[in-house]
């Protein structure tokens, strides 16, 4: 479990800069982190949904959610998550082969919706504007 990536013990203090990451793939997870890292931004990951809950709170400015997690259903996370935080931007990612799981991601009120190739690729140029909302 990535946990802070060196940025101080209290994440309220990043104003909403904060990025949470649901995914049980640490390597994927890793350069999640080292992109946040890049822009000096906190992350910090969850391998369940349950363990997710347990760290979102207001400074959390994005929650990045692998739609292939095995325990997850998007329907029941998503208003929990908005619950916690209504301000948090939600995106998801996925096989590209699953539209069923993309489309359900969509229904249930994720900000953004892509496949995995395709967050890949946006990873390193807009995770920055995700976590603040700032563009550049």
């Amino acid at each position: 479990m990535v946990s802070g990536c060196g940025w101080g013990s209290s994440f309220e203090t990043y104003n909403g800069n904060m990025i949470l990451i649901l995914c049980d793939d640490l390597i994927f997870t890793s350069k999640i982190t080292t992109t946040a890292r890049a822009y000096q931004l906190p992350a910090t990951a969850a391998r369940t949904p349950t363990a997710l809950l347990t760290k979102l709170d207001i400074a959390t400015g994005c929650v990045l959610i692998d739609l292939h997690n095995p325990e997850l259903k998007i329907a029941e996370l998503v208003p929990m998550l908005r619950g916690i935080n209504p301000s948090a931007k939600l995106i998801g990612f996925g096989s590209h082969v699953d539209v069923e799981t993309l489309k359900a991601a969509r229904e249930a009120g994720l900000d953004k919706v892509m496949p995995r190739s395709q967050f890949v690729n946006l990873l390193e140029t807009e995770l920055a504007t995700w976590a603040t909302g700032l563009t550049s």
